[in-house]
């Protein structure tokens, strides 16, 4: 026979409305793994907003966190690092920037996204949500032994990591609210958006040759953003 408190507490647990699916909750420091990260723009400018965000106007705009905060920053080409690491971007989308500018490929493209293991301009991996001309969600790796700025390397070194698993992004308009989040862990790279799983698969060898912290990458949008990942 079930004692009165179980019983109470078991009913209560029925009648408790279910937890909302999707989006993650905000986490401090003491509540959980995911922390607001300062960043430092590489191309570009971040300004400082209301909320503790950072607004971006600019068409290229480059950021990484801070090298104290970001993961070590050295070669792993000996064995495969198997920690997790999660990167989470959370931001509104504002509409075009006032003034556009192509990619070095000569394509116009409108995007927002996450770099992980972001050693310099000619190694990192892209998780990229891309809204024109063709709107979708792209993983890709640039991977340039020996160079490390990018008018070196140029456009040079892309290859695009095809997914095990693959579902449609949904669509984005001027101040919509959306969630980009990363989870890494060895090869293995599980993306959502909004709480939703988009993209599975593993990344090539070659992209555990290199590290360095997450940070982010726009092209010709204007956001409000905030970066959140492990320590």
């Amino acid at each position: 026979m079930i004692a009165r408190p179980l019983l109470l507490a078991s009913l209560l647990g029925l009648l408790a409305p279910p937890a909302t699916p999707g989006r993650a909750m905000k986490k401090t420091p003491e509540e959980g793994p995911l922390t607001a990260k300062r960043m430092k723009a590489t191309q570009g400018k971040l300004e400082p907003v209301s909320g503790g965000r950072l607004r971006i106007e600019e068409p290229k705009v480059r950021a990484v966190v801070s090298s104290s905060e970001g993961p070590r920053a050295q070669a792993l080409a000996a064995g495969v690092e198997r920690d997790t690491r999660v990167a989470e971007l959370r931001f509104t989308y504002l509409g075009a920037t006032r003034e556009q500018k192509p990619l070095q490929s000569g394509e116009l493209r409108r995007q927002v996204g996450l770099k992980l293991r972001a050693r310099d301009g000619c190694n990192v991996v892209y998780v990229m949500w891309r809204l024109e001309p063709k709107a979708g969600l792209v993983v890709s790796m640039k991977h340039n032994p020996g160079m490390s700025r990018s008018d070196d390397c140029g456009n040079g070194g892309y290859q695009t990591v095809k997914p095990r698993s693959k579902e449609a992004v949904p669509g984005m308009e001027p101040g919509s609210s959306h969630i980009l989040r990363a989870e890494l862990q060895g090869a293995e790279l599980k993306v959502q958006v909004d709480g939703r799983s988009v993209w599975e698969g593993v990344l090539p060898a070659e992209a555990l040759t290199f590290d360095g912290p997450v940070g982010l990458r726009t092209d010709n949008g204007r956001f409000d953003v905030e970066l959140l990942s492990t320590p």
